[in-house]
């Protein structure tokens, strides 16, 4: 069977991408191949949510709707539209479905620049100080552990400032780049895995939105914590004018975010932190992405 037939023929996301690898190594242009991908084989790519992913209520509906295509992460074996849904109950946007785990491997197989450990140590090292020093006011030493580490710079800052760090991120090569400069990494969902100390602070820098079911995580991650253990997050505002601006002019690029679950308001965010046993410290203006915001948060 020829690697064109594979495409055709193949139900698999799984298949599919085995046989666009084979081609490459023969000398076939893989990318020319991709093109061949017909939607039949990417309808599997996302696990429907039929209920709120926060309050699990069934009064859910659609409501906006973007296009992932031309996204750096987008591949063909992807669905390139991207149905966004309302909760009527409590207020939550979110996708209509969250990636498998073949569209997972799919979408993880790329790296962003800004993702790679080291990227921009010297430019990244001053951002990275003024999001520590908003949590030092309420914890100032103990273990400080960045879910989705990406470059890094968070720890290393961290660990400047007396803190010792823990990274866990689900790209194989920075967690190995993290291990290889002597810093516990881990490669596995955060609530999956068992720390030798509890947690002083925990940081989920533009994380939160990438997870299926944030409670979930919230509340495992808060059983790993000190007593007074801080919680940093940060994130897109659907509640800031900027986001109601773009969402009018039918501009707004988190629409068309490949690798986003949610679109958190701060008000439905600070109540899922109060949920989860939370109270909000502090609240302010991500730099680190448009529209973003950050909240330093401490256990009950």
């Amino acid at each position: 069977m020829s690697y064109i037939d594979a495409l055709v023929k193949t139900n698999s996301v799984k298949e599919a991408k085995l046989a666009i690898k084979k081609a490459k190594k023969q000398g076939f242009d893989a990318k020319k191949l991709e093109t061949l991908l017909p939607q039949s084989k990417v309808l599997e790519a996302r696990i429907p949510y039929n209920n709120c992913p926060l309050c699990e209520s069934n009064n859910i509906s659609n409501s906006a709707v973007g296009d992932c295509s031309k996204q750096l992460l987008y591949h063909p074996m992807i669905p390139s539209i991207m149905q966004w849904m309302d909760c009527g109950d409590c207020l939550h946007q979110f996708i209509n479905g969250h990636f498998t785990d073949e569209a997972l491997e799919v979408i993880f197989s790329k790296q962003p620049e800004n993702q790679v450990v080291g990227y921009q140590i010297e430019e990244q090292r001053y951002i990275s100080a003024r999001i520590i020093e908003k949590v030092i006011p309420f914890k100032s030493y103990g273990t400080w552990l960045d879910v989705g580490f990406g470059n890094g710079s968070l720890l290393f800052t961290a660990d400047e400032y007396g803190f010792e760090p823990i990274g866990v991120d689900l790209r194989k090569d920075g967690v190995a780049a993290l291990q290889n400069l002597g810093i516990q990494a881990h490669c596995d969902p955060v609530q999956n895995l068992e720390f030798e100390k509890s947690i002083s602070v925990v940081s989920m820098m533009d994380v939160l939105e990438h997870i299926p079911y944030p409670k979930e995580v919230l509340i495992s991650l808060y059983s790993k914590m000190d007593e007074d253990g801080c919680l940093l997050i940060s994130m897109p505002n659907s509640e800031s004018w900027l986001w109601k601006l773009w969402s009018k002019e039918n501009r707004n690029p988190y629409f068309n975010s490949i690798e986003h679950y949610h679109n958190f308001s701060k008000t439905r965010l600070v109540s899922l932190l109060n949920e989860c046993g939370f109270n909000i410290k502090q609240y302010g203006i991500s730099q680190r992405y448009r529209c973003g915001m950050e909240i330093v948060a401490q256990r009950n």
